[in-house]
């Protein structure tokens, strides 16, 4: 029963995006012909195709880029050892308590000053590193077998080599767990790349339905049509990953 509570929004997005507006605020839950016309509506009001490839590069940027950083900085936490490791660690994690309305102002000033107002980068950069993914491949570092590392050491594998060759392929599940997070929360981040980004030649998908939604008169039927494009590239990396999400979350380890 739960199920179809939670499943019944989904149903009723992808029902509405082919129905008018007249039939979106009648709330009628069965399919209806206006699809394609509110398809020439979407792409005649905004630029779908720009939209998704901004979304597209600052979710597929991000989450590389992340995963790269943080599964580096993860590992080092754990597996190497010196006296103010901790302190750091204890620092990151203190920065998951800041709002990030406390630091989007110092936040803009610094890419103004840098020339980078209105560029892709500018969204991407700050979401390169962030303590949940660090503490997320710690914590799974933790069930890594440490006599693996001291074996490949003794054998004269460089420590590039040991992450590169043994660590990253036996922590896929951490990865996956990590890449459907970051690529989630990427994709559908509207605040920063609303007060960073202010050309819509540039803007994000979140953006597009707003600016939808922002004149005198909405149309439901393209809205909830740009709502499911926006949904279906993260519903899609989820359905691909949900196994490897599930077993990265638990920290399983084959």
């Amino acid at each position: 029963m739960f199920a179809l509570f939670s499943v019944f929004p989904l149903y009723f997005m992808l029902v509405s995006a082919t129905n008018s507006t007249q039939d979106v605020l009648a709330s009628r839950l069965t399919p209806g012909g206006h699809l394609l016309d509110n398809a020439a509506a979407l792409v005649a009001q905004q630029d779908i195709g720009a939209a998704m490839t901004s979304s597209s590069v600052i979710a597929i940027g991000t989450t590389v880029l992340a995963l790269a950083v943080c599964a580096v900085a993860g590992y080092g936490f754990e597996i190497y050892h010196s006296r103010g490791k901790d302190i750091v660690m204890a620092i990151i994690m203190l920065a998951m308590m800041i709002p990030f309305a406390a630091v989007m102002i110092p936040l803009f000033r610094l890419f103004a000053r840098v020339g980078m107002v209105n560029s892709l980068g500018a969204v991407i950069i700050p979401a390169i590193s962030t303590p949940l993914l660090i503490l997320l491949f710690r914590q799974s570092s933790r069930s890594f077998p440490h006599e693996i590392i001291e074996a490949a050491r003794i054998d004269g594998l460089g420590e590039l080599s040991i992450f590169a060759r043994i660590y990253v392929p036996t922590m896929k599940s951490t990865f996956a767990a990590a890449a459907v997070i970051t690529f989630m929360t990427s994709w559908n981040n509207f605040l920063w790349p609303r007060v960073i980004l202010l050309d819509n030649a540039v803007q994000t998908m979140p953006m597009l339905i707003a600016n939808l939604t922002a004149g005198y008169v909405t149309d439901y039927g393209v809205l909830m049509l740009a709502v499911l494009l926006t949904s279906l590239p993260t519903i899609l990396v989820f359905f691909i990953l949900q196994r490897a999400f599930a077993q990265g979350i638990t920290g399983a380890i084959k």
